[in-house]
């Protein structure tokens, strides 16, 4: 059973390899809101998992420990995995989905792990990962379904309650359950009175799903650009975990998702990954109640893709109404071109990009389109351009939403 000298234990074995991260307030995030950061995207391997992963090893026998572990994971698990095993001088196979990002692949390679691509998801990189376990002896790590993983992991509640001894409200991302199960244990037992909620993709909700039919159920399939917590079911201890200790799970969007990470990114100088930033955008959208309250958001992790970083900043743009794109029909004559940008400079807009487009098989000879690109302040800006094209006489005929 996990115990609260488990915890301790873990936390002192802990000190020679992970980071004590700092707990920031974000005040121009939420002006009218306390809420600290808990920056764990800063933590040694970018990411909480290496907690759980190098105190679990650390448990090993010493024979176990001579036939080596095997692990499964989008990433950070992985690289919690690899840098513990060459800490503590153990061979390791990691089993990732293909489709997770090259630059979480490439940094658990460069800790000196052996990789193997599974095609698929999560859940089937777990069961190669189970057949290797058979076919060579090794030690199976499970990212969140372990005691002493769970217990690695809770050592982040200890810190928070050191850093912020009144805090009222924790918020935790949720995937297949270990984070919050070890955090919330921790404060309950050590504080009852704090409140912790769990946040899960809206793309991939197994744990809430099993909350509330009160029995683990499995996803089919799950879809969310927050790759670490898209777990389709989660462990059977941590849903028994979540149960006793957890006040409630919500979702967000991926939209809202991407809000969170540019707003870290430009308010707080934070790079989040998708999975990391799900506790900041669930107190940005209000999906829990943090009013008057001491609220604790945990950035679990900052390992996120480039190329998916570049596409989630635009998409956040474009909600936030700070980039829009649109389409006008116009007459091919002169002088539309110049009096349009007239518009749109007399508004304050950017033009980032401009395609102009002769009429086509299907459209009258004398037509064209123009298409777009814009930097604006907010949709109310967007609105104002919209307006006096139109009252200036142009039809907006497509805009990308």
């Amino acid at each position: 059973m996990l115990t609260l000298d488990t915890v301790y234990q873990a936390a002192f074995t802990l000190k020679q390899v992970a980071r004590c991260t700092d707990l920031i307030r974000a005040p121009k995030m939420f002006p009218d809101n306390e809420v600290y950061l808990k920056t764990e995207n800063l933590q040694i391997t970018g990411s909480f998992k290496v907690r759980g992963a190098y105190y679990k090893m650390s448990r090993l026998t010493e024979e176990q420990k001579r036939k080596g572990v095997v692990a499964c994971s989008a990433g950070n698990h992985a690289q919690g995995v690899a840098l513990a095993a060459s800490r503590q001088n153990i061979d390791a196979i990691i089993c990732i989905p293909e489709g997770a990002p090259i630059s979480k692949v490439e940094a658990t390679r460069s800790l000196g792990a052996k990789v193997e691509l599974v095609k698929g998801v999560y859940d089937d990189a777990y069961l190669r990962a189970l057949e290797i376990c058979k076919e060579t002896g090794k030690t199976m790590i499970h990212p969140f379904d372990d005691e002493d993983v769970i217990a690695g992991q809770g050592t982040l509640g200890l810190e928070i309650l050191n850093q912020l001894s009144d805090v009222d409200v924790v918020i935790v991302p949720v995937g297949g359950g270990g984070l919050i199960a070890g955090v919330a244990f921790v404060l309950k037992m050590l504080r009852p009175s704090v409140k912790v909620y769990g946040v899960q993709a809206a793309g991939a909700p197994s744990m809430l799903n099993s909350i509330l039919n009160d029995k683990i159920e499995a996803l089919k399939s799950v879809s969310t650009v927050s790759d670490g917590i898209a777990v389709k079911c989660p462990g059977n201890l941590t849903f028994e975990y979540v149960k006793k200790y957890v006040d409630g799970i919500v979702t967000v969007t991926d939209d809202e998702v991407a809000c969170a990470i540019l707003n870290l990114m430009e308010a707080q100088k934070l790079v989040a990954e998708g999975a990391g930033a799900v506790a900041v955008a669930a107190a940005m959208f209000n999906k829990v109640d943090i009013k008057g309250k001491k609220t604790v958001c945990l950035v679990s992790g900052g390992n996120i893709d480039v190329t998916i970083l570049s596409r989630v900043i635009n998409r956040a743009l474009l909600r936030e109404g700070r980039y829009t794109d649109f389409t006008l029909a116009l007459q091919d004559k002169p002088g539309q071109l110049a009096e349009i940008s007239a518009i749109v400079a007399r508004l304050g807009a950017n033009v980032v990009g401009v395609y102009h487009e002769k009429a086509g098989s299907d459209t009258d000879l004398n037509s064209c389109t123009l298409r777009l690109t814009l930097e604006t302040r907010d949709h109310s800006h967007v609105k104002e351009i919209k307006d006096a094209l139109v009252k200036a006489g142009y039809k907006i005929v497509a805009e990308l939403v």
